[in-house]
């Protein structure tokens, strides 16, 4: 049995962190995927395993070789759910790279009681979405005081380009927005939380703090709000708002403008083809644009009294972070102690402060408290 298997080692973001998982000394992992000669390509001189998510009796071999399984391969919707079943049956710990809700809430629906049952962590959302929002909410929450109300305001800035496979993903998940809220729906209505607590991540409002901030569509808040759901210490009632901030107004209403004309382009079939067509899965930005790319997300956090901010940044937060994020995520579950769960988990609830360490250690993800 493998330490880690990658999945999908050919693919853009594959590739590099394949790359990073070379570099760690002793480490027992494998690359997988459908094509034997591209994975030998790869020249990393690990084990190759061939497996296709047509083929169901190849991926859960495949989930039986490994502790950990990393995959890549998306839309999630159309390729993710083989590998999740594969590791609910076999107790097999995964991460993967979502951004998709509908994707989430249906493995949640389908396959978190066979998770749980065999011990196996399904972690979803293992790169810049979404640990620096789920690990940066967790850092700033446990320094306010325990067992009151609180409040945490994020604010992300950055610079950077999608990969196609991200792109195809974000495109498709807009498209199916009354899928999503099916399936919203029949999660909330199946999911036990804890009562007596309250738990609120709803966009906000566009505000002015320094600059424009807009609340930004992704599914950062719910995995944060499944962090709060999970863990006591987020208080008993606990409020979320995330935004985007640029200085700005001009590209303030850029920015807000394109997000709803890519959302109502995404709704129209001959329109979404066209813009699938732009950027296919496998492009992405060149070395020169990833070295230019950078993150940094200032959490504001209130509760009793105190008030606390914290900084999370880092640098080539889509490509090179996130195959450092999702890597040291694997590695995580692979070998330090993590609390006792299982079944669909988050990255806070599932690794909490022994991955916030492992980012901060590497220089993957920097968490420091500024006032």
């Amino acid at each position: 049995m493998h330490d880690i298997v990658l999945f999908g080692a050919t693919g853009y973001t594959g590739r590099l962190i394949a790359a990073y998982l070379a570099g760690i000394e002793g480490l027992d992992w494998a690359v997988a995927g459908r094509d034997r000669a591209r994975l030998d390509a790869l020249g990393h001189g690990v084990p190759v395993l061939v497996a296709d998510v047509g083929e169901p009796a190849s991926i859960a071999a495949l989930a039986r070789r490994a502790r950990v399984l990393i995959t890549t391969v998306g839309p999630y919707l159309s390729y993710g759910e083989p590998l999740v079943a594969a590791c609910a049956e076999a107790g097999t710990h995964y991460v993967d790279l979502t951004g998709e809700p509908e994707f989430v809430d249906r493995m949640y629906l389908l396959h978190h009681d066979r998770a749980v049952a065999s011990g196996a962590k399904i972690v979803h959302a293992c790169g810049f979405d979404s640990i620096p929002y789920d690990l940066g909410v967790l850092h700033n929450v446990s320094r306010l005081p325990e067992g009151v109300p609180i409040k945490v305001s994020a604010f992300l800035r950055g610079g950077g380009r999608p990969s196609g496979g991200t792109f195809h993903s974000a495109v498709i998940s807009m498209s199916r927005a009354r899928r999503l809220a099916e399936a919203s729906a029949r999660r909330w209505a199946a999911e036990v939380r804890p009562s007596g607590r309250k738990v609120d991540v709803l966009p906000g409002l566009p505000r002015f703090v320094g600059g424009y901030a807009l609340p930004m569509p992704t599914i950062d808040p719910q995995i944060v709000g499944r962090s709060a759901w999970a863990l006591e210490r987020y208080g008993p009632d606990f409020t979320y708002r995330q935004y985007f901030s640029v200085r700005r107004l001009p590209a303030a209403l850029t920015l807000a403008g394109g997000a709803a004309a890519l959302t109502f382009l995404a709704q129209i079939p001959p329109a979404r083809s066209f813009l699938l067509n732009r950027l296919r899965p496998g492009d992405g930005p060149t070395p020169e644009q990833r070295a230019a790319s950078w993150f940094k997300l200032t959490l504001l956090g209130e509760g009793g009294g105190a008030r606390v901010v914290t900084e999370v940044s880092g640098a080539d937060p889509g490509y090179g972070g996130t195959a450092k994020m999702i890597s040291e995520a694997a590695l995580c579950l692979a070998f330090d102690d993590t609390p006792e769960v299982a079944g669909q988990v988050t990255t806070a609830a599932a690794m909490g402060d022994a991955l916030i360490e492992r980012l901060g250690r590497t220089g993957a993800v920097r968490f420091a408290v500024t006032s």
